[in-house]
C-alpha cells in the first residue's frame, strides 16, 4: 500500500510547493492539492461527511498551478487532485491543463475528480446541481476524445464541438489515471462507467468502507472489469487503522493534514510520516 498527503489551505495560505518538497524528501508517494474555485457567503449547503466543516476555503490555490510548481521541484513523488471540480472548468481547456501537468511532470499526475457538492458554489458557475453528474460524465467523455485521438469531436447534451486539434496529448496511455472522489450512488455509477480508479472516505458514510469496497469490486467484475484500486481520502493516522486498509487491499492510504497555522505545516508533514514509518516497522 502507498501513502498520500494532502493539505487544505482552510484559513491560512500554505507554500504547497515546499510541502510537495517535503514529502517527496521524506518518502510520501503521492501528494495532492484540492480545489475551490471561491468561497459563496451564501451557502446553505450542508457537508456530506456529516457535522460540521470548516466554512471557509478562500486559501485554496489553483490545484493545478500549484501541482505545475511542485512538479517543477520533484521528480519522484506522484501529483493529484482530490479532486478537482469539472463541472467548474471548460472541457476543453481543461483538457489542455491536465495533458500539459502530465507532461511537465513526466507522467506524474492522478485526476482526482468528483461531482462537488458545494451547490452555491457550482451555480456561480452556471451550473444547474442537479445535473452536474450528467455534466461530468460528458466533460470526461470529451477530454478522453481530445486526449486519445488527433482530430477530436464530441456532441453531447451538454458538450458540443466539431474536429478540433489539441496538443499536447497525455505522456500516460491512454491518459492519467482518472479516480472518482465519492461514495454517493452516483459517483459510484460514474466510477464505474469512466473512471479508472476510486477514493472513497474511510467513514461517514454507510455501509461501511468494506461493504462498500466489496460491492464497487462486485459490480466491477459484472462488468469484466478487475478489482478496482482505491485511495482511502482522509485515512486516519493510526497504525491499526492503515492495517485495516491494507487488508482491504486499498492501493493507498491519504491523510489530509490540517495545520492549525503556517509554522506548523512541516511539523504536521514529519508527524504524518512517523506515523507511516510505525506502520511500515521502521
Amino acid at each position: 500500500m502507498k501513502f498520500g498527503l494532502t493539505i487544505a489551505p482552510m484559513r491560512f495560505p500554505v507554500d504547497l510547493v515546499a510541502a510537495g518538497k517535503l514529502s517527496e524528501e521524506l518518502g510520501f508517494d503521492s501528494f495532492w492539492v484540492p480545489e475551490h474555485t471561491h468561497f459563496p457567503l451564501n451557502r446553505q449547503t450542508p457537508w456530506p461527511g456529516g457535522g460540521e466543516q470548516e466554512r471557509q476555503w478562500q486559501y485554496y490555490p489553483n490545484p493545478f498551478v500549484a501541482l505545475a510548481g511542485v512538479a517543477g521541484v520533484t521528480r519522484r513523488i506522484e501529483l493529484g487532485t482530490c479532486i478537482s471540480l469539472v463541472i467548474q472548468h471548460d472541457p476543453i481547456v481543461q483538457a489542455k491543463v491536465v495533458a500539459s501537468l502530465d507532461q511537465l511532470s513526466n507522467r506524474r499526475f492522478l485526476f482526482g475528480i468528483g461531482g462537488g457538492w458545494a451547490r452555491e458554489e457550482m451555480a456561480n458557475h452556471g451550473t444547474a446541481p442537479a445535473l452536474r453528474w450528467k455534466i461530468l460524465r460528458e466533460r470526461i467523455a470529451a477530454m478522453k476524445e481530445i486526449w486519445t485521438k488527433d482530430e477530436a469531436e464530441y456532441h453531447g447534451e451538454f458538450v458540443n464541438f466539431d474536429p478540433l486539434w489539441s496538443w499536447p496529448k497525455p505522456v500516460r496511455k491512454p491518459h492519467p489515471p482518472i479516480l472518482m472522489g465519492g461514495d454517493g450512488p452516483k459517483a459510484v455509477e460514474g466510477l464505474l462507467e469512466y473512471c479508472d480508479e476510486w477514493m472513497p472516505r474511510p467513514t461517514g458514510f454507510e455501509p461501511a468502507l468494506p461493504d462498500r469496497m466489496a460491492e464497487v469490486n462486485r459490480r466491477a467484475a459484472e462488468l469484466g472489469r478487475g478489482p478496482i484500486p482505491a485511495t482511502i481520502f482522509g485515512a486516519e493516522l493510526d497504525p491499526r487503522e492503515l492495517e485495516r486498509y491494507e487488508q482491504l487491499g486499498a492501493a493507498c492510504a491519504l491523510f489530509r493534514v490540517a495545520p492549525h497555522n503556517y509554522d506548523l505545516v512541516a511539523a504536521s508533514v514529519e508527524h504524518a510520516m512517523r506515523v507511516v514509518r510505525e506502520y511500515r516497522g521502521a
